[in-house]
């Protein structure tokens, strides 16, 4: 079999590989679970033509083993190769696909006792790790298809596997340990220190069996040998001696030319040509220690190797079709987290492009290695997180990477664990940005006429992707639906109108005539958004915006500048040009319409007829990964991060050169933002914490909590890192009383230190005052102890999930967010202090018995929409995929929770709204009643489950 033996594996994983590109859509679509049937399943490769796989799958009756199958990709039909007694694995077709190779231990006289024993064991309930054990009867066997028919071609002691015929068939190529046992001096499997993986090596033999030669020879498992297309070539995976690492390796099939092809120092195997024979594809963990990822390296490996799946869990054993533009492998991102075959369209080209662009030497670790300092300081932490090589920490760059490095580097000096199965990081995904398909296109059809994309016309990024073919618009003004009971006067755009199914054309902003009180008032009804979904709430198909006569404008909306939640309408601007095109076409005259809407009057709209136009849409979302990068005190000395801990963290990201969310001044946008408060700041006080606490060990002993340090990405884009790990963490609790979390402890923006130091969420547990206000004695910083727990920064993940928290704060200043949060203007002694008073509280935390916690409304502030009704949710304002609003958490025995709400719950009808995104929710939130019951409906685990509510008064 080509995994390989879980048990010994110990893996400090890093984040080496130089592949920017965290959209595997650019790789990979229309991917589809190909198996489901048994309790896993594994190992497809395609035969000659295409049309078949092969594949093993636990699912033959009374045999809780694998066992060899041939599925008809044409047909779908399934059909069982070997006879369904023993162990088999690592199948393979010859080229006529007349012909199975496979390995199977079915004449084993041991092999029905062996299955009864695997079922015993599994019937009692006992667990143990996946350990695949080598087993010495597996012998290579050639099933003919056509009668049924099979040839045993190997017959000697020892582990036979791991096999595949050459593209001409005339050659076998297989892992064995029969050396091993043909070795009297070897005690065989009696020796304690015995492991059968390590004495694996590759073979080479003809398929009839005859003229075996040994490829390989190394202290350590090699094995999982494949040909490329040629038959000239050979990859495979090598283990180090100690089992604990393995690298890709390629050579000539007569063994000669041993070429290494990674160096990620990580677990790195499953190893397969594209048939173009200019890169593999592999299986590495490089980003923790069970989280396998796919990954391609260029044939010779001079470049970096490019990631090409980001999904949690495993992701192995891939494979090509024999055209190169399909793909095969292995995952457990299933309903059941057991694996199974999927398939997927692969982009061969976009590949070659990545490929082509990787770097051939890690850039990062050179930075790192300029700026090292064993004994940095706080300065020194700041100074290196706001250079200019980390470009201002976006989530998802390469700073944030080479930040990211750089703590966890700190974290291995300090002597700290990692929490992720021996890696500091944690992957997490996010929307990065939005892109148009090049393939969109708006054509006028009677003259043939194809406007050009980003200047006569646009998407807007909220738009839902479509292709339209649009013989009539109708024109509605404003696009407006206003009432006198809530918006001050009654506006209707819509009067008398069918727009059902149809595209409608609307003028931007609001009547110009209108006094500008009403304007004010109304503003939120002038945008975008707003107007798309009304025309989507009466079922319009399309809506293109244009200016009216009033507008000193001339071009379309720029596409980066709508909001980027979807809505399900199609959405284009168009420039004015095009706009008055449309009109004429018609026989309207758009001046003199726009003039009499202008005026703000109640005004009919209208069919603009004889129209011709074609369209495309096609929005492109993008993914992102980042990472958290957590480590802990290993206080109990268990390699285990033990239950429950105190939390420490702060958000290492920043907003880059401030594409969104910056403050810049004009002469400085597009300059970077380095972050030196924000949160700088907050980080190396968090490495500073660490250097005390390890420095004075005495302080935590007989702790009643082990001591966990993280920092999170994606804070500013919505709290995304410290929500996934909050997610991850609680969602996999079986005791939803189980504390987990005794407290967590945050840092954001700590290095403007005037007067006082804000401490918020103190009302968060009856602890924290006497804590903290203890910890102060010996540093007298004057603090304002704030009850509120509702901030604006990562306490929220936690807080949600029933988690006392606090958080320090030096305060707002005018370079937030902006170019000018430069390190000159920090107060380091500032940060030291309240360093100094964090470790303080944590060491007298580290003690507390009891740690209560307590659960508070969210204020209402006087500059908020004033929303009567309160539901006690936690949106989750990262997602982009799903319509509906994606929630993060419930306060605790707030609306939500009561009715049953949980986190990950994607809201999709509140009332009677359905709901797309957070304006939709908002909107339907402020129509409730409190304390009137009304239905919410949630997806839950791709379930739909209807609920009750009770909103409560603000």
């Amino acid at each position: 079999m080509r995994f390989f033996n879980f048990l010994i594996l110990l893996v400090v994983s890093g984040n080496n590989s130089s592949a920017e590109k965290s959209d595997e859509t650019l790789l990979i679509t229309n991917v589809a679970q190909l198996t489901f049937e048994g309790n896993r399943s594994g190992e497809g490769y395609f035969s000659k033509s295409g049309n078949k796989i092969c594949f093993q799958a636990e699912n033959y009756p009374g045999n809780p083993f694998y066992q060899i199958y041939v599925l008809d990709l044409l047909n779908g039909q399934t059909k069982l190769v070997s006879n369904g007694n023993g162990k088999t694995t690592c199948a393979w077709f010859g080229p006529s696909e007349n012909k199975i190779l496979y390995a199977s231990t079915h004449r084993d006289l041991k092999a029905l006792e062996k299955q009864k024993e695997e079922l015993d064991l599994r019937k009692s309930g006992k667990n143990r790790k996946y350990n695949w054990d080598y087993d010495s009867s597996y012998d290579l066997f050639i099933k003919d298809l056509r009668n049924n028919t099979e040839i045993q071609i190997t017959n000697d002691e020892g582990y036979d596997a791991e096999c595949a015929f050459s593209p001409d068939g005339k050659k076998v190529v297989f892992t064995s340990n029969r050396h091993y046992y043909s070795d009297k001096s070897h005690n065989k499997e009696n020796s304690k220190n015995f492991m059968p993986s390590f004495f694996n090596e590759i073979y080479l033999m003809d398929s009839d069996g005859s003229n075996t030669k040994r490829l390989t020879n190394h202290d350590g498992y090699d094995g999982g040998p494949f040909f490329d297309a040629t038959g000239e070539y050979i990859c495979w995976r090598r283990f180090s001696s100690d089992g604990h690492k393995a690298e890709i390796f390629r050579m000539s099939s007569d063994g000669k030319d041993q070429t290494q092809i990674t160096e990620l120092n990580a677990m790195s195997w499953a190893p397969f040509f594209h048939p173009s024979n200019k890169y593999i594809i592999f299986t590495t963990n490089l980003h923790g220690f069970q989280n396998f990822e796919l990954y391609i390296v260029d044939f010779d490996g001079k470049k970096e190797p490019v990631r090409v799946t980001y999904r949690e869990g495993f992701d192995g054993l891939p494979t090509f079709s024999p055209d190169g533009n399909t793909i095969s492998w292995t995952s457990n991102q299933t309903p059941t987290k057991k694996s199974q075959i999927f398939i997927a369209d692969w982009d061969h080209e976009k590949a070659l492009e990545l490929i082509e662009s990787a770097e051939s030497s890690n850039r990062v670790d050179s930075i790192l290695e300029a700026s090292s300092n064993d004994e940095k300081d706080v300065e020194g932490h700041l100074r290196f997180l706001t250079s200019e090589e980390l470009e201002g920490r976006s989530t998802g760059s390469n700073g944030i990477k080479m930040a990211n490095k750089y703590v966890a580097d700190h974290f291995a000096k300090s002597k700290l664990s990692p929490c992720f199965d021996k890696s500091w990081h944690q992957d997490f995904s996010f929307y990065k940005f939005a892109s148009i398909a090049e393939k969109s296109f708006l054509q006028i059809n009677k003259n043939n006429e194809s406007l050009i994309l980003n200047e006569a016309w646009t998407p807007l990024a909220f738009s839902e992707s479509g292709s339209a073919s649009i013989n009539e618009i109708t024109f509605v003004g404003y696009g407006l639906i206003l009432t006198e009971e809530k918006n001050g006067l009654s506006y209707d755009s819509y009067t008398h109108l069918d727009v059902k199914d149809k595209w409608v054309m609307c003028l931007r902003g609001l009547p110009p005539k209108w006094k500008d009180k009403e304007k004010e008032r109304n503003y939120y009804n002038s945008t975008l958004r707003k107007k798309a979904s009304v025309a989507r709430d009466l079922g319009a198909a399309g809506i293109i915006f244009v200016h009216d006569n009033n507008s000193t404008e001339q071009e379309v909306v720029p596409f980066e500048s709508s909001t980027r939640e979807k809505i399900s309408i199609q959405a284009i601007s168009l420039n004015n040009k095009a706009r008055n095109k449309i009109f004429e076409r018609a026989g309207k005259d758009f001046t003199k319409t726009s003039n009499s809407f202008e005026t703000g009057e109640q005004r009919m709209g209208f069919v603009l007829e004889k129209i011709s136009l074609d369209s495309s849409i096609q929005i492109i979302r993008h993914k992102g990964i980042c990472q958290n990068t957590v480590g802990f005190l290993d206080l109990n000395k268990n390699d285990k991060l033990d239950y429950p801990f105190i939390l420490i963290g702060a958000h290492l990201d920043h907003i880059g050169r401030g594409k969104q969310s910056s403050r810049a001044k004009k002469s400085d946008i597009g300059k970077i933002h380095p972050g030196a408060d924000d949160n700088g700041s907050g980080i190396s006080a968090l490495l500073e914490i660490i250097r005390t606490l390890t420095k004075n060990k005495n302080s935590l002993k007989d702790s009643k909590y082990e001591i966990a340090f993280a920092t999170w990405s994606g804070e500013e884009i919505g709290l995304v890192g410290s929500s996934h790990f909050a997610n991850e963490l609680f969602g996999n609790r079986k005791d939803k009383g189980e504390q987990l979390i005794a407290a967590y402890l945050n840092m954001d923006m700590v290095g403007r230190l005037r007067d006082k130091m804000t401490i918020h969420g103190v009302g968060s547990s009856t602890v924290w005052r006497k804590i903290i206000q203890q910890a102060n004695v010996p540093i007298r910083l004057n603090l304002n102890l704030q009850n509120d727990s509702h901030i604006p920064t990562d306490t929220t993940s936690f807080y949600s999930k029933g988690v006392p928290i606090i958080s320090a704060f030096t305060g707002l200043h005018n370079d937030y967010h902006s170019p000018t949060d430069t390190v000159d203007k920090i107060n380091f002694e500032g940060i030291k202090k309240c360093s100094a008073l964090f470790s303080r509280i944590v060491t007298l935390l580290a003690h507390t018995d009891d740690i209560d916690y307590i659960s508070q409304k969210r204020p209402t502030k006087n500059n908020r929409a004033k929303l009567r009704a309160y539901l006690g949710t936690i949106p989750n304002y990262s997602q982009t995929d799903a319509k509906g609003v994606l929630l993060s958490g419930v306060s605790n025995s707030g609306p939500a929770d009561i009715a049953g709400m949980q986190s990950g719950d994607l809201i999709i009808k509140l009332g009677k709204k359905n709901i797309e995104n957070i304006y939709d929710y908002t909107e339907a939130i402020s129509a409730l009643v409190p304390g009137q019951k009304v239905s919410v409906i949630v997806l839950r685990e791709g379930i739909t489950k209807s609920l009750s509510i009770i909103p409560k008064a603000r």
